[in-house]
Order: structure tokens, then C-alpha cells, then sequence
């Protein structure tokens, strides 16, 4: 539009140019999101204004919006805060309000932030009348008809979904002779079986520990090793093992130092607190420690709440219903906290003679906790005493008081664990869901506040909360056998339905690799095991005769839950295939395709050494039979197809470079 306007001045003798008619969908809407709603929508409604809707625009507005834009007295210029609008977008408000200021008749207003559906009480929705008895399937289906996938493809989904291994042939056979019986029995009997096994819980642990921004070192420049972190791992993979009820998993990572029934578990259980990254040497100590404050106050926020509670440390949330009082609220929680270390050396806390990495708190007596101005440490403001958001209780729960600690993370935790709180089930609920299927219901899964994304089946996600907390008592077990029986999960992927293609994550990528090589070390807990790294990787560090010194290979060929993941230093195959960024709370992995993936998966080293072991067990187990070779390498029954090349190739390569290849079939890197 400035450039139409610049040729009819510099050629004012030619006929006028046709201009586009501005888009209020496309033009202005976003325009309104962008730099004018943080301040005058549902949120807030500066000068009683609100501009999160076209009808609430009234006309009588038109021209002072107009000169709050273009003005150049700062005082009164809007948006009062960043870069000006561009010339172009002005041209567009100017233009929209001439042409009247039109928007669809059906645009909706944007509800007020305590009708935010997530913000309401969890109740349980009737089951619609459907042809599938099923409660998740008369949700999703209704009374369409639903194809399942077939058995053998259902098998190896449950495995790699729940313990992270494909099935052996000889689990394969045993799946097929017990067909005998009705499939649905068989297969519950497979996912009772597979939750039963200690590697159900490494494979899911995982999960939780993206979540928590889980590492083995500090980061930052020196990126020391956290002493005794991973027994917090440990604690969550025996935790789901032992399937221990999701509200009481809540407590002991909040608050274990803090229950009546405390216990060496439930200290470590509070490492959950301290597994940020942390700067031993800081510039600005008062500002670090609001910091590591932060990190806390921000990481409970996502994990439990799905809230981005962070955002309004130094002001009121721009787009959230959180106001700065909320958060230094739940700062005032957590202020109590001190981190045991010895200048830059960290240290542990002493509990029943083991050495427990987590913070402690050293008196019932409470600090002050006052809100930062600006979110400045220098800069006090008004006192705050600890509170939850205001906007998800319409009474605060009780904070008690203590004798030895202050109680006050127990108060916190007591609420976000209970039923009263609109949230947590909601959030652990989707974040499984998002696991078995690709993607939440939520897809937004950090993050259900007034920005995150609407559920796609919301009656569904309400249903399923009201059930884990009341029916299924917070068992994360009984929730993944529910969802593995139904319908829904079990459907033949496509474009169309809820089971979303993905590609599996780097570390059951890595795992059956072990699996299928016969190398893979079962060994459970403990210190991590360092893989071995190439020397290029090390290139950048000033001390690589000490900064990673590589386990054994039979060490190194435990899980991959197992590896130390160095903030500084990430292996570089689970790097290059997307393990989560530690640095904060990590809701869904990323899935990149890029060409060093390839690389990795073909030419690493890692790749090439079970090559070799792989051709080693096939010799051992199948003899020099090429046909009893390829369909033990497949652990399947190969096509006939695949026969024939497999014939071919190995008459001009060897049995360790068939192997090679068959790593890299996507049988190896997709559930299907």
C-alpha cells in the first residue's frame, strides 16, 4: 500500500492503481494480537479498551486509535512499548477503518480468563451412546466403524511403546499361538505383561525426566557433574515400576523432606528441585539465586500445571490471567530453600548415611519474600506470603507451618495434588496420551493456559481426568492399559486418525540396536555410563583428556536412559537425532531431518560396532544358512522381495555389512 501510493505521487497523471482490500483475518487481526491485545484483551483492559474482537472496535475509536499510533509524544504513543507500527501497518488500520471496520459475523469474542476451560473444576462428561463399548472409542468414533491394525503391527507398537524393545521372534510366536484366543485377551495379557517389566519403567522415565530438564552436569562454563543425581533417576524409573499413584509421585518430588512418613526415597524424590542448570561462579549472586528461584517456580509451573507462570516475573503475564503477585507467591514457597556448596564445589545433603543431591531447608523461619520490581533484585516491592495462582482457587489452600522446615512446599504440593486443582490430572493425562499417540489432545502440552492450544476432544480429556483421579486412583498404569485397549490406539495409522507417524526417540532407536546385536547390558541403576564419543566432538573443549572419559563398551552398552548427559558435551547420536534441551522443561521432543542423521545411522561408529556384534549372533544362532540369517536379522519372516535382495547382497558383501543395512531399515527408527 506505501508503495501504490509512491508511484501515484512520482506518476500522478496515470490512473489510479487497483488496491488490495485489507483482510481483517489476515491483515489486521493478527496485527491486533501481535502488538495491542497483551494490553487491551481479556487479560487486561487498559483505558477500559479491548481490541480481541472486531465488534467490540466501535467506530467513535477509529480516529484516536489512529493518532495513538502515528503519535510521536512517547506519553501517548501506542503500543507504548518496542518498535512503532511500520508505515504499511498503519496504511492497513487506516485503511479497515475507512472501509468500516468489517469482520466476519461470526467471529467469536474471547471468553474472560476464569471461563478458560481449563481453569474449570474436572467433571465427568457422560459416555455419548456408541457401537464401541469402549469409553475412549465411543468418544473418538461415536458410531463409525474404527480398523484396527493388524496383530503383528499391534504387537511390536505396545512393545516399543511401552518398554522401548521390539518383540523377539520368539515373543512374536508366542503372540501368534496365543491368537487361539480371543485378540483382545491376548493382547491384554501382552500389555500386563509388558507393564509388569522393570523395563517399562526405563523406557517411561524418560519421558518424566524431559520434563524436568533432567542432566548429569551444571552447565554453564565448568559444567561439573551433579554428585549423586542419578539417584533421582533412579528413584523415578523404581517409582513407575512400582507404579506409585501420580499424586503421591507429586508430594515426594515437592515436598519428600517435608511428609510425615519421610524416607531416604522421598529426600531423593526432591532432587526434582535442584536438577537445573546452575552457574558456579556467578557475576551478580543476588541475581543468580533469583535465578535458580526462577527455574523452579517455572519448571513447577509446566510439569504439574501446564502453566507458563515464568512469564510474569517481571510483569503482570502479557497474555495469561498470572500477575507478578502470583509468581513471587510461589517464589515466597520455595525462598526458604538454600543450596548446600562449598564455593564452586556442590555438595550433598547427609540422609541415613547415602549422599542425596537436593536442596535443604535449614529453619521454620521463613525469609521475606517481596515482589522485584521489574523483576530487579535490587528493587523491593510489596511483601508477598505464599499463595497459589488466583485465578485457579477461589479460596487459598492452607499453608501450615513447621517445626524443622517451613511447610510450605508441602502446602503447595498437598493442593496441586489433590482434586480441587483444576490442572495436574488434565496435564499427566495428555502428556500420556501425547506418548501413545504422537500427540496430545493438548498439543500445547507445557502450556494450558488462554494461549496453549484448545483439546481436540475435550469432553474426552475431562473424562479421562475425572477417571484417572477417581476410578483408576492416580495409577499411571491403569491409565496406559486403558488407552492401549481401546480402539483408538489400536486403529491402522493414517493422516485421518488420532495415531500420528513419528519417528522413534534416539535413545529406542539406540536400545534396539543393542537388543537386536545381543549386546545390550541389562544393568539397572547407578552411576551413568559415558558412550564413547568421537574424537571431533572434543575439539572444542580446553581439557579433552579429562572432560569425557569413555566407559567400556559393556558398560557403554547399557540403556540409553543411562548415559551421562552432559549439558556442555551431549553425545553426538543423540544430539544429531533430537534428545530434548535440558535447559528448561521439555513438553514434546523435536523431530528434525536433517542429513547427519543419515550419517550418524550409517557410518557411526556406534552403527558399525553392533554391525559387527549383529553378524557375530547371527553366525552363533543361525549357522551359515543365509535364509535362517536374514529372517533372524529381520526378527520377522521376510518378504519374498526382500529374500531375493537379501540373497543377492550377501553374495557380493558381507554378513557384518547386511547387517549394516538392515540397522538402518525404518523398522529401526519407526514404530511401524
Amino acid at each position: 500500500m506505501a508503495l501504490n501510493r509512491l508511484i501515484q505521487l512520482l506518476f500522478p497523471f496515470t490512473l489510479p492503481m487497483t488496491l488490495a482490500a485489507v483482510d481483517y483475518a489476515k491483515d489486521i487481526k493478527p496485527l491486533l494480537k501481535e502488538r495491542c491485545v497483551s494490553c487491551h484483551g481479556t487479560v487486561k483492559q487498559k483505558g477500559d479498551l479491548r481490541l480481541d474482537a472486531g465488534v467490540l472496535i466501535k467506530k467513535e475509536m477509529h480516529q484516536d486509535l489512529l493518532s495513538r499510533v502515528t503519535s510521536h509524544d512517547e506519553d501517548e504513543r501506542m503500543p507504548p512499548e518496542g518498535a512503532r507500527l511500520t508505515e504499511s501497518q498503519v496504511a492497513a488500520l487506516r485503511e479497515w477503518f475507512a472501509a468500516g471496520a468489517p469482520f466476519p459475523s461470526d467471529e467469536a469474542i474471547p471468553k474472560k480468563p476464569s471461563e478458560h476451560w481449563s481453569f474449570q473444576p474436572v467433571k465427568r462428561p457422560a459416555v455419548p451412546k456408541s457401537a464401541h463399548p469402549h469409553p475412549i472409542d465411543a468418544f473418538v468414533f461415536g458410531q463409525e466403524n474404527a480398523p484396527a491394525a493388524t496383530p503383528g503391527a499391534l504387537l511390536r507398537r505396545a512393545y516399543l511403546d511401552l518398554i522401548g524393545l521390539p518383540p523377539t521372534l520368539d515373543e512374536q510366536e508366542r503372540f501368534s499361538s496365543d491368537l487361539s484366543d480371543p485378540s483382545d485377551a491376548a493382547f491384554s495379557r501382552v500389555i500386563d505383561n509388558l507393564l509388569t517389566r522393570p523395563t517399562y519403567g526405563e523406557r517411561w522415565a524418560r519421558h518424566w525426566l524431559d520434563v524436568v530438564r533432567y542432566a548429569d552436569s551444571n552447565g554453564y562454563e565448568r559444567d561439573a557433574e551433579k554428585p549423586f543425581v542419578w539417584r533421582y533417576r533412579d528413584y523415578v524409573i523404581e517409582a513407575l515400576n512400582k507404579d506409585k499413584p501420580f499424586d503421591r509421585f507429586v508430594l515426594e518430588q515437592l515436598a519428600g523432606d517435608e511428609l510425615p512418613d519421610k524416607s531416604l526415597e522421598t529426600h531423593i524424590a526432591t532432587g526434582f528441585l535442584r536438577l537445573g542448570h546452575w552457574d558456579d561462579e556467578p557475576a551478580d549472586p543476588a541475581t543468580d539465586r533469583y535465578d535458580q528461584l526462577d527455574d523452579i517456580v517455572s519448571t513447577t509451573g509446566q510439569a504439574f500445571l501446564g502453566l507458563t507462570i515464568g512469564c510474569a516475573r517481571c510483569h503482570d503475564h502479557k497474555f495469561e490471567p498470572l500477575a507478578t503477585r502470583d509468581y513471587y507467591s510461589l517464589v515466597a514457597v520455595f525462598n526458604p530453600l538454600e543450596r548446600p556448596r562449598k564455593g564452586r564445589t556442590e555438595l550433598t545433603v547427609p540422609v541415613d548415611g547415602t549422599e542425596v543431591y537436593t536442596w535443604r531447608e535449614p529453619s521454620a523461619k521463613a525469609p521475606e519474600t517481596h515482589v522485584l520490581v521489574r523483576g530487579s533484585p535490587t528493587r523491593f516491592g510489596d511483601l508477598v506470603e505464599p499463595a497459589v495462582p488466583a485465578i485457579l482457587a477461589k479460596q487459598q489452600p492452607p499453608f501450615p507451618s513447621g517445626n524443622k522446615t517451613t511447610q510450605r512446599r508441602l502446602g503447595l504440593a498437598q493442593w496441586i495434588a489433590s482434586d480441587q486443582n483444576p490442572l495436574t490430572a488434565r496435564v499427566i493425562v495428555n502428556r500420556i496420551w501425547q506418548q501413545h499417540f504422537g500427540q496430545g489432545l493438548v498439543t500445547t502440552a507445557n502450556d494450558f493456559g488462554l494461549m496453549g492450544a484448545a483439546p481436540s476432544h475435550p469432553e474426552l480429556l475431562d473424562w479421562l481426568a475425572h477417571w484417572f483421579m477417581h476410578d483408576a486412583k492416580w495409577s499411571l498404569k491403569k491409565l496406559h492399559r486403558l488407552i492401549l485397549t481401546s480402539r483408538a490406539w489400536q486403529s491402522i495409522k493414517s493422516p485421518d486418525t488420532l495415531m500420528r507417524y513419528r519417528r522413534l526417540e534416539v535413545e529406542a532407536i539406540r536400545d534396539s540396536m543393542l537388543a537386536v546385536s545381543g549386546q545390550l547390558n541389562p544393568k539397572r541403576f547407578g552411576p551413568a555410563m559415558k558412550p564413547g564419543i568421537p574424537a571431533a566432538a572434543l575439539e572444542a573443549n580446553s581439557d579433552k583428556e579429562k572432560v569425557w572419559q569413555a566407559s567400556d563398551e559393556r558398560e557403554a552398552s547399557r540403556r540409553s536412559i543411562y548415559a551421562f548427559i552432559k549439558r556442555g558435551l551431549v553425545v553426538p547420536m543423540l544430539e544429531t537425532l533430537d534428545l530434548a534441551d535440558t535447559v528448561s522443561s521439555c513438553p514434546q521432543r523435536q523431530v528434525t531431518t536433517v542429513a547427519p542423521q543419515a550419517l550418524s545411522l550409517f557410518n557411526g561408529d556406534f552403527v558399525n560396532q553392533q554391525a559387527k556384534h549383529f553378524a557375530a549372533r547371527l553366525k552363533r544362532e543361525a549357522g551359515d544358512d543365509p535364509a535362517k540369517q536374514i529372517t533372524l536379522a529381520l526378527c520377522r519372516e521376510p518378504t519374498a522381495d526382500e529374500m531375493t535382495k537379501m540373497h543377492a547382497f550377501l553374495r557380493e558383501e558381507s554378513l557384518e555389512q547386511a547387517c549394516r543395512v538392515i540397522l538402518n531399515l525404518n523398522e529401526f527408527v519407526y514404530p511401524e
